[in-house]
């Protein structure tokens, strides 16, 4: 079997299974009791967090463990809107984001009376110029994904955070597709709010972590005290554990990982180029994640194919497989109308997979697509 759908969820590493089990058999204690059970959970609890913290170069109080990007991404824009909203109702946001930053923002507009603008993309990108011509005086919140997990394209998230430093509007980044992958400074940035989830970089799925700055925002979870008050319940500690490994393992080897994803890509490209394809992905994408096409060959009729063959690629966003529904990504820079939505797949690489792996894809769509 060959594993082609990194964007959706990655394998654990040894490291991360090795030190996840340790801890299941070590360390047991409730982290919020007293006892040296409980003292001894807390200084592991405490231990993650600064090490996250200084991987975002960041105060380990504004590290939030949650269970993943979903809640994470639930907890700053609903808990920053809701809290805030004396100050304006308006919240821009892109037309290419995480269904769960859709679904909340639809939420918001639906039950409270929220206005959403909704960003397109223009040939394909959005730039920051858009926020720029859209930011209104009520505007309190603006949501953008870093990188795009259907396409790989990233937004410019720098210039965006600089447009804002003049405006109330709060920055909230998805960045699921980006910790682990290069760095990210969230202050450097100019991100208020800023999430992750493990599975997206070889830690457990589950857990997650959401930076947030100083700011006042409601709890989604009421009932203890954990995590600075702002997420009541008892800490997922082996899945924290599991992903400060992963995070700390993607950090130490960060540039040989990139070049090599890089590599993957180079050849996944140059043995395709003898058959007719499209690329969907800009220039400037993300290595990890490519989108391609092939003319009046349709996508499920493909990924079928491949499957049967022992290769896992995808259409796009795993949060919507089993559905008939053409990819909102897609749609939203070609039309709903493009022949595209029906003849393009996802091809996603992590640092394990192989350069004989990609020839041997390459070699199976060749075979397929070229009959």
């Amino acid at each position: 079997m060959f594993y082609f759908d990194n964007a959706a969820t990655t394998p654990l590493t040894d490291t991360v299974i090795e030190v996840m089990s340790q801890t299941m058999s070590s360390i047991f204690g409730n982290p919020s009791s007293t006892h040296a059970y409980g003292r001894n959970a807390n200084k592991l609890l405490r231990d993650c967090r600064n090490q996250v913290a200084q991987i975002f170069a960041t105060d380990p109080r504004k590290i939030i463990f949650t269970s993943g990007g979903t809640e994470s991404n639930n907890t700053a824009i609903k808990g920053y809107a809701l809290a805030n909203q004396d100050k304006g109702k308006h919240i821009i946001s892109t037309a290419i984001e995480h269904h769960s930053v859709l679904h909340t923002l639809d939420y918001l507009k639906e039950r409270f009376g929220f206005e959403i603008t909704y960003l397109k993309p223009i040939k394909g990108q959005i730039f920051s110029q858009q926020i720029q011509e859209a930011l209104r005086d009520d505007t309190i919140l603006v949501s953008t994904m870093f990188v795009n997990n259907e396409t790989g394209d990233i937004l410019p998230i720098q210039e965006i955070g600089s447009i804002l430093r003049e405006h109330q509007a709060v920055f909230h980044v998805d960045a699921v597709q980006a910790v682990g992958k290069f760095p990210v400074h969230p202050e450097k940035l100019n991100i208020d709010f800023l999430s992750a989830s493990a599975h997206k970089f070889h830690g457990p799925k589950g857990t997650g972590i959401l930076y947030a700055n100083s700011l006042h925002f409601d709890s989604l979870l009421h009932g203890g005290e954990q995590e600075e008050k702002h997420r009541a319940s008892t800490e997922n500690l082996v899945g924290i554990k599991g992903l400060t490994q992963a995070l700390l393992s993607c950090h130490k080897n960060q540039e040989n990982y990139l070049q090599h994803v890089k590599k993957l890509k180079s050849i996944f490209l140059r043995e395709l180029s003898e058959i007719d394809h499209y690329l969907n992905s800009e220039e400037t994408a993300l290595p990890h994640v490519v989108n391609i096409g092939f003319p009046n060959y349709n996508n499920d009729a493909l990924l079928a194919q491949l499957d049967l063959s022992g290769f896992a690629v995808s259409t796009g966003s795993a949060c919507t497989a089993g559905t008939v529904s053409p990819s909102h990504v897609l749609m939203a820079k070609y039309g709903s109308n493009s022949q595209r939505l029906k003849e393009s797949i996802r091809i996603s690489f992590s640092e394990q997979n192989t350069y004989d792996e990609v020839e041997a894809l390459c070699k199976k769509i060749k075979e397929i697509v070229g009959k």
